[in-house]
This record gives C-alpha cells, structure tokens and sequence, in this order.
C-alpha cells in the first residue's frame, strides 16, 4: 500500500504486517515515545500535524479491526502529549498514553509492557501477547496515503550535532544523499567532524560514504565531534555484570562477545543471541570499552546464517 513501511527503523511492510495478524490481535500500539537523545522528528510531527496523526492511527485501528489504540509518549514531551490529548478526544477508540523517561522505551518488546504491562516472551512476537506495535511516522504516511493518495515518498529527518550552528527538522525526499542534506542545513561539514551518524547515538550507523542515499526509516543525521566520536581504548573484561544488569533485555553480553569471538554460534543461538534488540546499553555500561554491541550485532548475523544454511 503505497510503499508504506515501519518508520521506526525495521521497514516492514505495513500492509503485509496488518494482514499477517489480522483476528489475532486486540491491541494497536503507536510507538511516539522517541526515546534516543538529539531526535526530535516525532515530536514535531505531534506538535504541528496532531489530526493527521490520529486519522492515521484510525486507518490502521479500523483496518486491524482492535477496539482501542495506545499512543506512547514520553512525560518530557508535556506539550505534545497535550496536543495529542486534545486532539484525540474528537476521536473513537484513541488513548494517549504518558510514560517514564528512560532509554530504550521505544523498543518494541519494552513499550509494550509499558503500555500494557504484558511481556512478551523470549523468542516470541508481539503477536504472542495480542499486540501490535506501529511507529508514529508510519501513522502519518497512512494518513496521507489513504486521505491525500500520496505515496511514501518523503521522511521527516532531524539534522543535529553539538558543533552545528543550527539544528532543524527537514522534510526530504527519500534517496537524497547524505550530502546534500548537510549542504542545505549547514553549508559544509565542521573541520572537526568525527563521525556523520545515520540513527541517534544509541542505535544510530556511522555513514561511511556521504554520498550514500537516504532510505525509509532514516530518522536523524547527526554530526559528532571528533573528541565526542573517538572511543576509549578497550581493556580487559573483569566480568564486572554491569552490561547485564544494563541490558533490558535481561541478556549476557559479555558472554556473547566471548562466544562470537570463538566462532561458537550455537551456544550464542542457544543464550538467546537473536533476543538482543541491538540498543547500545551494553556498550555504554562497559568499563572495559568494549565494543559488544558491534560484536553481537555480528554474532546474530551468523546466527542467522547458519540457521540459513540448516534450512
């Protein structure tokens, strides 16, 4: 349906996602809650398009045939959360729902508890527990799709860094190159650029090539200092527990990066590897500096391939 995916990232096909859980569901969950630093796309949508929005939500409840629709907003955004709640009083079925602040409410798995108080187990979809879980931008596409025949032909993208003499929002066309998005906001690139990051800085890709082109589900460009990007120099494991005790996933990561660095995929598969949402607590947490995010990000990549291989 006119090119319409999962704007948080994943770009799943909309359409695809709403037939393959149809009369298996009893909850919509719209995921606003835009929990990573320096993004702010989400909240500028709440603010300036609040009734598209909810029209969209009301496509999508209708089309999934579930009674109520959640809207997930975190409580340091009161002014979009009493946009939306003024707004969604005109509407059937809409609850706005404030939650805590803290990093990753977002996540699929996390917001879904924290709306419902569900848990979805390991292994298992949001299916499992009768929700489904749709990103705000996505709501937003639907609406102009259904409402204004418009295809996804554009994302709204934040373009931030500390050094920039300005941080805006932009409505781009999807492929535009990295390159010219910079030029349009800033000009040229700070001499003491680091790293041009695609994503926040939690989950965020570093862009290696700069003429690359914008895809759907590209949320934020964000320009990182060269002292900010530089990464400490990684010691040893002490096997301290801090990235277990980080992760909201209630993983190991310290083992998986042991497991991964000596090929053993299968136990990586058997801890549960694939449950890892990928979101940088771990790394972050770490004393030692080590990069386990980017280590498990590989480790689940040859999961995948050898579960590949065995089928």
């Amino acid at each position: 349906l006119a090119g319409i995916v999962g704007m948080g990232g994943a770009g799943f096909p909309t359409a695809y996602k709403i037939r393959s859980v149809l009369g298996q569901i009893h909850t919509l969950i719209i995921n606003a809650a835009e929990c990573e630093p320096y993004l702010t796309s989400d909240y500028r949508v709440m603010m300036e398009h609040a009734e598209e929005v909810c029209i969209g939500v009301s496509i999508l409840r209708k089309a999934l045939g579930v009674p109520n629709a959640y809207i997930g907003i975190e409580s340091n955004k009161p002014l979009a959360i009493q946009k939306m709640q003024e707004t969604a009083k005109q509407f059937e079925g809409i609850v706005i729902e404030p939650l805590k602040v803290k990093y990753p409410q977002g996540a699929e798995k996390q917001l879904i508890n924290a709306v419902t108080g569900r848990k979805v187990p390991s292994g298992k979809l949001p299916i499992d527990v009768g929700c489904v879980v749709s990103n705000l931008g996505t709501s937003f596409s639907v609406y102009e799709a259904i409402q204004k025949n418009k295809p996804l032909i554009e994302n709204i993208l934040t373009v931030t860094g500390k050094k920039l003499p300005s941080q805006h929002n932009y409505v781009v066309r999807i492929g535009t190159t990295y390159n010219d998005i910079i030029k349009h906001a800033i000009g040229e690139l700070p001499a003491t650029t680091g790293k041009v990051i695609s994503g926040g800085t939690m989950m965020g890709k570093a862009v290696v090539n700069l003429d690359a082109p914008t895809v759907k589900g590209n949320s934020s460009v964000l320009v990182m200092d060269e002292a900010e990007a530089r990464r400490n120099p990684e010691t040893a494991c002490i096997r301290c527990g801090k990235c277990m005790h980080a992760c909201p996933m209630g993983l190991e990561p310290y083992l998986f990066s042991s497991l991964v660095k000596n090929n053993r995929i299968e136990e990586a598969k058997e801890h549960n590897i694939l449950d890892c949402i990928e979101c940088g607590c771990c790394f972050f947490s770490c004393p030692a500096n080590k990069p386990l995010t980017d280590e498990i990000r590989l480790g689940k990549n040859k999961v995948r391939a050898m579960m590949a291989a065995k089928k």
